[in-house]
């Protein structure tokens, strides 16, 4: 199954470690969704996003990029990773789904190391994170997304 994974991952590229362990896994093509380079997400048979947690949601480009070259009816799944909470997680990707038809097929999340702010005056949390477990479990995930589950 030819899968895009569309991706923002800064600060600590705890996100882009899980998507690249994914990778690892099937035919997966990572677009960072701040390249600026002709997208055509209608050629893949899944499509996955992913991002840290800012603000107790996916990053705001994301959410754009979603909006913007999300196709009708596309499988697609969710990847986070989050330094104190989920919060509401991939909530407004889901609507997003959701308005276009697309069937969602599962959300994989995972700590990820944390400076921002306050967590920056105690050396930041969820240290070593994502580690060696977090990342078998996201290739198993996607494992299980190729197979179609």
């Amino acid at each position: 199954m030819k899968t895009a994974i569309c991706y923002y991952s800064r600060h600590h590229g705890n996100t882009l470690k899980v998507i690249e362990a994914m990778a690892q896994e099937g035919e997966a093509e990572l677009i960072d969704v701040l390249s600026r380079q002709v997208v055509r997400l209608e050629e893949y048979d899944c499509i996955g996003f992913a991002s840290g947690i800012y603000g107790f949601q996916y990053h705001k480009a994301v959410e754009n990029f979603a909006r913007q070259y999300l196709p009708q009816g596309k499988p697609v799944f969710f990847v986070c990773t989050y330094g104190g909470a989920k919060g509401r997680g991939a909530g407004a990707l889901e609507e997003i789904a959701a308005q276009k038809g697309c069937p969602i097929l599962g959300e994989f999340s995972c700590p990820g190391y944390d400076t921002f702010g306050p967590f920056r005056l105690v050396g930041g949390i969820a240290k070593g994170r994502p580690n060696a477990v977090d990342l078998k479990r996201a290739r198993n995930f996607f494992r299980q997304i190729q197979a179609g589950r």
